[in-house]
């Protein structure tokens, strides 16, 4: 089976693209806006809506595969890709895109994941943001071609044992942190409930907001939790703890053991405690953390997000050990070839490995996500698109529910 056609179509994506740098420096909120001006290069305004590019292979027996081009929420932070212009985008996949794979024999996603990797345009790699949308096009059209799952054909491709059971959901709350905590405790979120804790009103002037929050979330998941419910209380700081602290990695980390007193008996993970400017200094300031936080036993896991956006940053972190666990952004790492095989790097070097997209990416990118986590079993798959809790949790849900059932009744296993 060959791709005949290839068209872009420009679309919308499932949340907004924010200013981190604006926002995390105090931008004053404004119902759903923020009032100020930007300070990424490429946004027009603090936050702008949310964009995509749909990029749909048509092929010879009219069968019809696609992914969608997206960018994370916070675009142009810790070294990703910067906003988009979706017909930008649109010219360079027809530019670009459809000469290398109209007529492409539909065989291996990880042949044709290759070729798209190896690509340059304009003297330059092909943008993350195009890669990861077209390589969900290409692993949707070759289990089309194959009449396999998608799971199955990344299992196939790369000798791996497709998961019995559905991997745990990470979810988000935004900042509607109260009820959307709730939403989580009644969904059984084993991963939850991030918070959004982009600034220092959201975690305290000495951190004494977060640390109250942690306990009012301790004491709802109790109260209202089923008896089976045990989840891993995840918080994501952006940085802000090395601001309010003057990354003191002392101080720090005796803040990361009050976290975790509270949390007790649930674990805690903590993604960017502290955010440096550059990659070399943020290595630098995690692998001293991560030394202090053991040599002092505290129950905290340290996860990476930010200056972690390919496969090969991604094998530096791990061969110097300065993380316990890398969130995998698929827009931020582009092929989901690249994606794939960081998650089995990971594994490979008992390094947590979170699968991630985006708030602000698709229903089509989430479902993909979904499949490559019951290919490669990583620790937890978000919740994507949007901040609304519910259609995340029940779009990757039920995307593995799905698969699995398919998958077992093909092999005829157990559901």
């Amino acid at each position: 089976m060959k791709i005949k056609n290839i068209l872009a179509v420009p679309c919308l994506s499932g949340y907004y693209f924010d200013d981190l740098t604006a926002i995390r420096a105090g931008a004053i909120k404004d119902g759903l806006f923020y009032v100020g001006i930007p300070q990424t290069p490429g946004f027009k305004s603090i936050r702008q809506k949310g964009e995509s590019v749909s990029v749909i292979l048509i092929l010879e027996d009219d069968e019809i595969a696609y992914g969608d081009c997206v960018i994370s929420q916070y675009a142009g932070a810790g070294g990703r890709e910067q906003c988009f212009d979706v017909e930008n985008i649109k010219k360079l996949i027809n530019k670009y895109i459809k000469p290398l794979f109209i007529n492409k024999e539909l065989s291996s996603f990880r042949d044709l994941a290759e070729q798209l990797n190896k690509l340059k345009f304009d003297k330059s790699l092909v943008n993350p943001s195009i890669k990861c949308g077209v390589s969900q096009a290409l692993l949707d059209a070759v289990s089309k071609t194959k009449r396999i799952t998608m799971a199955e054909v990344i299992a196939n491709e790369y000798k791996l044992k497709l998961s019995s059971t559905i991997i745990p959901i990470k979810a988000q709350t935004g900042d509607d942190r109260y009820l959307n905590a709730d939403k989580m405790i009644l969904k059984k979120a084993l991963v939850m409930p991030h918070g959004l804790f982009n600034n220092i009103e959201k975690v305290g002037e000495k951190g004494e907001v977060l640390l109250k929050y942690v306990d009012w979330l301790k004491g709802r998941i109790k109260h209202f939790g089923e008896p089976d419910y045990f989840p891993t209380i995840h918080l994501d700081v952006y940085g802000i703890l090395g601001i309010i602290f003057q990354n003191n990695l002392i101080i720090i980390s005796d803040y990361l053991k009050q976290l975790s007193n509270i949390a007790y008996p649930f674990p805690i993970s903590v993604e960017m405690p502290i955010e440096m400017e550059t990659k070399d200094k943020q290595i630098e300031v995690m692998k001293k953390l991560i030394q202090i936080i053991k040599k002092r036993r505290i129950n905290v896991k340290i996860v990476l997000d930010e200056w972690c956006n390919s496969i090969e940053e991604l094998k530096e972190w791990i061969n110097i050990r300065a993380v316990d666990v890398i969130n995998i952004k698929a827009p931020d790492f582009g092929g989901l070839n690249d994606v794939i095989e960081s998650l089995i790097y990971c594994k490979n070097n008992n390094i947590g490995a979170s699968l991630s997209g985006s708030s602000n990416c698709t229903d089509k990118a989430a479902r993909v996500l979904a499949q490559i986590a019951l290919a490669t079993k990583p620790i937890c798959v978000s919740a994507n698109p949007g901040m609304g809790v519910d259609e995340g949790i029940q779009i990757v849900f039920n995307e593995m529910k799905r698969t699995l059932a398919l998958y077992s009744q093909r092999n005829n296993l157990k559901v």
